[in-house]
């Protein structure tokens, strides 16, 4: 970047840090507890105890680099409060504790910040002419104060934002040619929060493809290819290569385990099966789509004579924001099977599009988005707080294209409010709400600097709900959903259904904002089959007449 913006984002990350330590004393999860616990796991037991100890419920379920992380962290820990690494069944938050936990989240976010300059320095030097570094500014704003990690991380509590700064730096290395290295970071990230196993599929695609089949200049008349590649453009030098850096990350975050004979116990924490389709706060994706869907014609079907009243299953736990296995009443129940299928086919056209047209890192940035947006849409298990890990890639694209900036700003408006049930209590409304209208107003204005210049339509006074990027029908929905909140806020607690349906709010919020999720999906996924930055586009030996694209 730019001299001038370097000094403008180095106050950016600045003011950014000093405003995230106005919510030290704010509402905290019971993550917070969780990561409390883990600092007195690694701190006070030998390794071989670590994905043992069960004294409280907040058991170790995160890979091994990230209980490292933990272990360093607790170094520091038991100088500010020796009580914070003691294990306890029992809950601890010092004034010391909280403080110090709080802080290691905003130290860490550097990472972010470091991440995104970083991407925000490559698209300046490869796009000069199409993104200059005012753009950089406005990318770096909607990552650095986005609304989900804000209150995720700094509120809520967890450690996200360190993690999305090395997803980042895989994304931009890649993105610069230097796949080996993004190919190490993501490694390391994978071990550090497997969740991000959504997004492999994407990497394991576009690198196969683009780094260990290299096309060449001359071709012979007679090619012989197979599945879209050429078989002698293979590498298996490169393939050893890229294979040996992922492999040795793997090894020095599991081989003390392999060496324990743990694997087996370390796998049965981080994956656990036993939970049901839905989370508690159902995120808003398919499922709760689905699962409204089956109430719906529960209630409604008897009545009108479409089904019989015994066809309805005992009531089941979907609507009653538990954890745990659970029942539909009419529809069939889903296993944790059908959601794999459905996820692999969601991100099956993304993953072929891209191996047999691999439209650069752009192309490659596409799918890894498709792929978070498949495993979110359909994943077993999902937490609403997962939509991150689409909003956070799709940012970096809505800076680029006028058509990516439109499904942005949908999904990250009913993404977010989507993770509102996270701060539940009427202490945090205000906060909440003020934050989100603050971010979501950026975004469309920021976005707006950058694309509206290029926009050939114009809202006409015809449009009774207008909003820059977006259609008005779009805009009609985004509308609603200050209505929903409204009402989940408000209206809902002042008639009877506030006690007698005091989950209607959640399913509201839910549903309402799966929609939004979905439709921007859809959306997404045609804006993808419709770019064409090809690198290499492998044809038949013998072709007849070149088809215009």
């Amino acid at each position: 970047m730019a001299d001038g913006v370097e000094s403008w984002f180095a106050t950016l990350v600045l003011f950014s840090s000093l405003s995230k330590l106005l919510f030290l004393q704010s509402y905290r999860s019971t993550d917070f507890e969780v990561h409390r616990n883990w600092l007195a796991v690694t701190h006070s037991l030998p390794i071989d105890k670590w994905y043992y100890e069960d004294t409280s419920q907040w058991t170790l379920d995160y890979p091994p680099l990230f209980a490292w992380f933990e272990f360093i962290l607790s170094q520091i820990a038991v100088h500010v409060d020796p009580m914070m690494v003691v294990i306890s069944s029992k809950e601890y938050a010092s004034t010391r504790t909280i403080v110090f936990q709080r802080v290691s989240v905003i130290v860490t976010d550097l990472v972010l910040a470091y991440g995104i300059k970083e991407y925000c320095h490559y698209l300046h030097k490869t796009r000069k002419l199409t993104f200059p570094a005012a753009n950089g500014l406005i990318l770096a704003l909607l990552v650095i104060f986005n609304f989900g990690l804000l209150i995720v991380d700094h509120i809520h509590f967890q450690y996200n934002g360190f993690l999305f700064g090395m997803l980042l730096l895989s994304i931009t290395r890649i993105s610069e040619g230097r796949n080996i290295e993004g190919a190490f970071w993501f490694s390391i990230l994978l071990n550090f929060k497997h969740i991000f196993l959504y997004i492999a599929p994407a990497f394991f695609v576009y690198l196969l493809r683009s780094y260990c089949f290299k096309s060449n200049a001359e071709k012979p008349e007679k090619a012989s290819w197979l599945l879209g590649v050429h078989l002698w453009d293979f590498s298996p030098l490169r393939l050893m290569k890229l294979g040996f850096f992922v492999i040795f990350v793997f090894v020095l975050s599991f081989g003390p385990f392999i060496l324990l004979n743990q694997l087996p116990q370390l796998f049965s924490r981080l994956f656990p099966f036993k939970r049901g389709l839905c989370h508690a706060y159902w995120a808003p994706n398919i499922w709760a789509l689905y699962n409204v869907v089956d109430k719906a014609v529960a209630i409604i079907g008897p009545k009108a004579g479409l089904i019989h009243k015994h066809a309805v299953k005992v009531q089941a736990s979907m609507t009653g924001g538990l954890v745990g296995q659970s029942q539909h009443l009419i529809l069939p129940s889903v296993p944790p099977i059908a959601t794999v299928i459905l996820t692999l086919l969601s991100i099956m056209p993304a993953l072929l599009r891209i191996w047999y047209r691999p439209d650069g890192a752009r192309g490659f940035l596409r799918c890894l988005t498709l792929c978070a947006y498949g495993s979110f849409l359909f994943g077993w298990h999902v937490h609403e707080k997962a939509v991150i890990m689409i909003i956070i890639p799709l940012s970096l694209l809505a800076v680029q294209d006028r058509r990516d900036a439109r499904v942005y700003l949908i999904l990250a408006s009913a993404g977010h409010l989507s993770l509102f049930p996270l701060l539940f209590r009427p202490e945090e409304t205000t906060l909440k709400v003020c934050l989100m209208m603050m971010f979501t107003i950026l975004a469309f204005y920021s976005l707006c600097l950058v694309h509206c210049g290029k926009s050939t339509s114009k809202p006409t006074s015809s449009d009774i709900f207008t909003l820059p990027l977006v259609a008005p029908y779009e805009a009609m929905y985004l509308s609603g959903l200050a209505v929903l909140e409204f009402y989940n806020s408000i209206v809902h607690h002042l008639t009877p259904m506030g006690s007698a349906l005091p989950f209607l709010p959640l399913l509201f919020t839910s549903v309402y904002c799966a929609v939004g999720v979905v439709w921007s999906w859809l959306l997404f996924y045609k804006n993808f089959f419709s770019f064409g930055e090809v690198i290499f586009v492998p044809q038949p030996a013998v072709t007849t007449k070149k088809k215009k694209r």
